[in-house]
């Protein structure tokens, strides 16, 4: 019988995105894969997948309903491995773990804590079910040196804490253009070369912060800059009406959901995020490793990954001056200054990118499962 290892995380869709080479791996070693998620797109390298309906807050009814879900599967399949992603969904599969008698090993990769260490009663909050859950987390890794503080100092696993440079970005991703196709690319646009076009993607919510973005930009006032948003979400509707109170439609640009981001990057000056939390952004690694210089509040995840005026520039996450200035510098320097910065950012990238971290994780996956197949899981291929 085929062993079993169970990947949970709130969307199906961060799966795919994050998780593919390590489910791969697994389902080459011989393990049964199953994928529990909010199923909005199949799974591939999943031999079986449970549709997980998520509340987003935590203390819902739905999230407690899940949890006895989740236990009454984990007690039919007799997982060897659970793998716990993203908040939410690594709260309530823990839970549903911690009711059984017999448990598998429990890995929990912190994509980033849901608070901060100066956060008051939010901390308390989020904390109860983090240290609850703790005592059944085998192997807890996280990818911020705060929330690495964070679990050392509340104890928040059982066995052993890793610290790691997030799940891996594919370098294919990384894709830096020189200034003459650069050039080209912005006439392909619409644009001119005396535009200067500044980025944002985010899906569309109050923890992105497109309204402070959004009326920095506005009140910057900077000639021949243009302001493209791509993502949707729920705050969409609303960061549109601000753009046509505020006059900016000419200026301010709403891309939709984009699939290829390394072509939208090709024809950007800058990156921004003016975002309140994050674990380790996706979307500034992409845009470092495509050579852009970013633009970042000065929260835990962006100081991993942000220096700065060594690869962008850093501001208060609720201070619209802060950021205005940050746009004015960035839109004033030089091409010499920011083809630093952009250098610079590659460079950084590299080290989050799949090649980079890929063994790193299998290995902490090898070193705590003492029934490993025969062939090194830490060393298998990423095609």
């Amino acid at each position: 019988m085929a062993k079993r290892i169970l990947f949970c995380a709130s969307t199906a869709s961060h799966i795919n995105n994050f998780h593919l080479p390590y489910l791969k791996v697994f389902h080459d070693n011989g393990y049964e894969v199953w994928v529990a998620a909010k199923l909005q797109e199949p799974v591939i390298y999943a031999d079986h997948t449970v549709d997980l309906p998520f509340a987003k807050k935590i203390y819902s009814l739905q999230n407690v309903k899940a949890i006895f879900i989740i236990k009454k599967l984990l007690e039919d399949q007799s997982f060897e491995v659970v793998s716990t992603h993203t908040a939410l969904a690594s709260a309530v599969i823990r839970m549903a773990v911690f009711l059984l008698k017999k448990k598998p090993k429990v890995f929990c990769t912190v994509h980033g804590y849901l608070f901060s260490k100066s956060d008051g009663i939010k901390k308390l909050l989020l904390l109860i079910p983090e240290k609850i859950c703790s005592y059944i987390t085998d192997v807890l890794m996280v990818m911020n040196h705060e929330d690495l503080e964070i679990a050392k100092q509340y104890k928040l696993y059982n066995d052993k804490l890793y610290y790691i440079d997030g799940m891996g970005v594919d370098p294919s991703r990384f894709t830096h253009v020189a200034p003459s196709e650069k050039s080209e690319h912005k006439k392909q646009m619409g644009f001119t070369d005396e535009d200067f076009i500044f980025v944002y993607v985010a899906e569309f919510s109050k923890r992105k912060n497109h309204k402070l973005l959004i009326n920095a930009f506005a009140e910057s006032g900077l000639a021949n800059a243009h302001l493209l948003l791509a993502g949707d979400g729920k705050t969409l509707n609303e960061c549109k009406q601000l753009v046509k109170q505020l006059g900016q439609t000419n200026k301010i640009h709403f891309l939709g959901y984009v699939n290829d981001v390394t072509r939208l990057y090709a024809f950007c000056d800058a990156a921004v995020s003016p975002s309140l939390s994050e674990g380790l952004p996706f979307n500034i690694i992409e845009a470092m490793g495509c050579g852009l210089p970013v633009i970042v509040s000065d929260i835990k995840g962006h100081r991993e990954l942000a220096e700065q005026s060594i690869n962008g520039l850093l501001f208060h996450k609720k201070n619209q001056q802060e950021l205005i200035n940050c746009l004015k510098e960035m839109y004033f320097f030089d091409y010499e200054q920011r083809l630093l910065l952009g250098q610079a950012g590659i460079k950084k990238a590299e080290a989050f990118s799949l090649e980079s971290v890929f063994n790193k994780i299998m290995n902490i996956y090898q070193n705590n499962l003492k029934d490993c197949t025969s062939r090194e899981i830490g060393q298998c291929d990423l095609d």
